[in-house]
């Protein structure tokens, strides 16, 4: 019996790219998020989805409900597939970021390097692969969507993919993409990364 784990990251909001939103509360997503999360809502709708979990940071959620109207699953809200815990980097413009040493350091070398907040991106692949791997037990042969956030979706990619942790930035997940993961009695495999709309490159077709 195959298992099918989509992981999408949340939809972007309006200031993506600008400052380090990590779990800062209130940041929902923008108009161009919200046509995206319509959009991937939409790519979906085709598919079987059997259970819909989300990371409770309101981004996250709100891309989650997008799908939930569009497939009529409920949405559980679910705190493994949370964001990485920034602490006191959270909500910090790049441009202050790039002038801290500690924020250096994480970027070149994630895996002995921590947050502010203690966290290291080990800590991070523990919980969402984690999760993965207890909900693949409970749920053999159904399909399963988890909304989380570029980074922990690339933690958990990198566990297949034999991947340093200090090399993650070479796995590109964009807002509201899909990436598949299979599991049956023979193992894991990886069915596709950071794949979009059929209207984009890298599509679901």
């Amino acid at each position: 019996m195959t298992t099918r784990i989509h992981l999408v990251r949340h939809a972007a909001h309006d200031d993506l790219g600008r400052y380090l939103a990590g779990r800062t509360p209130f940041i929902g997503l923008g108009p161009a998020g919200r046509r995206q999360a319509e959009h991937l809502a939409d790519v979906l709708r085709r598919d079987t989805i059997d259970l819909l979990q989300t990371s409770p940071v309101q981004r996250a959620r709100e891309t989650a409900e997008a799908v939930a109207r569009q497939t009529g699953r409920a949405v559980e809200v679910v705190p493994a597939l949370e964001e990485i815990d920034f602490g006191a980097w959270s909500g910090l413009s790049f441009d202050e970021l790039n002038t801290d040493d500690h924020w250096r350091r994480w970027n070149v070398a994630r895996s002995i390097t921590t947050t502010p907040a203690g966290e290291t991106m080990l800590d991070v692949q523990h919980r969402v692969f984690g999760h993965v791997l207890r909900m693949v037990a409970a749920h053999r042969g159904k399909s399963i969507l988890m909304v989380s956030h570029a980074d922990p979706i690339r933690a958990a990619l990198a566990v297949l993919l034999a991947l340093s942790l200090d090399k993650l930035a070479s796995i590109e997940i964009q807002p509201a993409s899909i990436s598949t993961i299979a599991f049956d009695d023979w193992g894991a495999v990886i069915l596709g990364i950071n794949r979009l709309s059929p209207d984009e490159p890298g599509s679901l077709r």
